[in-house]
């Protein structure tokens, strides 16, 4: 792109020197001079308009373990743009193909979601400048879509879709493979959603958050892999991100206690090397430090009277990956 007026940091950008220590395939991304237009017509969520992109949180919670129980109406709305996430990461997984920059996906999913009704929730929250986070290779999380990033045959790419409707976030993400990927990285991802699953598995009332780590982190161990440990799920709703934090290691931390009404992710993000990461100097990509893949899974999942619920789960129509039993 053309620097307009020398506005926005462009020519400076341009010219700073690229410090990053680069682990593996991927490079940081163009920052965008300004943000994809959302209509009027639809809800934002506080911070879209926030010059610094700050959200206000559930100022009420004021200990680890305190935890929003949402009412029925409160999760009839989640559980609607759960829904819509769910929708649009099918329909960014099935763009997924050699050639298509990560740019080409944040086009697909900006689109998508605003004709859902929606806000994508990523865009400038905390200043992020774009509309869904695209996760390549050694990428642990939060990759900044870009037109010079272009998937190539043998990458895989986690997608993060969130979208805001009508006052509530629904979150979750998926891997996607570029072609035919090699041996170690389908164990990877196979590795990561089984301990995604087994974690799922044990979430009902009375089960302590910290529960949650050790189950994902035994099947990563066991197979070979790593979980990493400064990136956590986090209770979801009207607030983007908020009390539980999902520590995805083993870990006796008190977070709470599972109860009916409660919503959150569970998102894994497993390494075939170290788990340790590095961040760029956009202060959003974090890369593996040794450069080995990472994959992850991510769920919005509500505790029942009697067990759990994901209310981002894959329908009928969405695509279904070879890691998935038939059902």
């Amino acid at each position: 792109g053309g620097g307009m007026g020398g506005g926005g940091g462009f020519g400076f950008g341009a010219t700073k020197k690229d410090t990053n220590k680069y682990t593996g395939t991927q490079r940081l991304s163009e920052w965008p001079a300004k943000l994809k237009p959302v209509p009027s017509s639809i809800m934002k969520p506080d911070y879209a308009t926030k010059k610094a992109g700050n959200p206000s949180g559930h100022s009420h919670l004021k200990a680890p373990w305190d935890i929003h129980v949402n009412s029925a109406e409160e999760i009839a709305g989640i559980r609607k743009s759960a829904r819509f996430a769910r929708e649009v990461l099918d329909i960014a997984g099935q763009a997924v193909a050699a050639g298509v920059s990560t740019e080409d996906l944040d086009i697909l999913v900006h689109e998508e979601t605003i004709k859902r009704g929606g806000y994508p929730s990523p865009l400038n929250y905390h200043n992020f400048p774009k509309s869904v986070c695209t996760s390549i290779n050694e990428v642990v999380c939060h990759g900044i879509p870009d037109k010079k990033a272009i998937l190539k045959e043998g990458d895989m790419i986690n997608i993060d879709v969130t979208v805001f409707h009508n006052g509530y976030h629904g979150d979750c993400s998926e891997m996607f493979c570029v072609g035919e990927v090699d041996e170690k990285g389908k164990k990877l991802i196979q590795a990561t959603y089984d301990s995604w699953q087994a974690a799922i598995a044990i979430c009902k009332p009375g089960v302590k958050y910290s529960e949650i780590g050790g189950v994902i982190e035994a099947i990563a161990k066991e197979r070979g892999f790593t979980s990493t440990r400064n990136f956590c799920g986090h209770g979801v709703g009207t607030v983007f991100h908020t009390n539980p934090t999902i520590l995805h290691y083993k870990n006796s931390v008190n977070n709470g206690v599972m109860a009916p009404g409660h919503v959150f992710t569970i998102e894994p993000m497993i390494n075939e090397g170290e788990h340790n990461n590095i961040m760029w100097s956009d202060n959003w990509t974090a890369t593996t430090k040794d450069g080995g893949r990472t994959a992850q899974f991510e769920h919005t999942l509500l505790i029942t009277e009697d067990g759990v619920e994901p209310l981002t789960a894959k329908t009928e129509s969405s695509p279904k990956h070879w890691w998935e039993e038939a059902k």
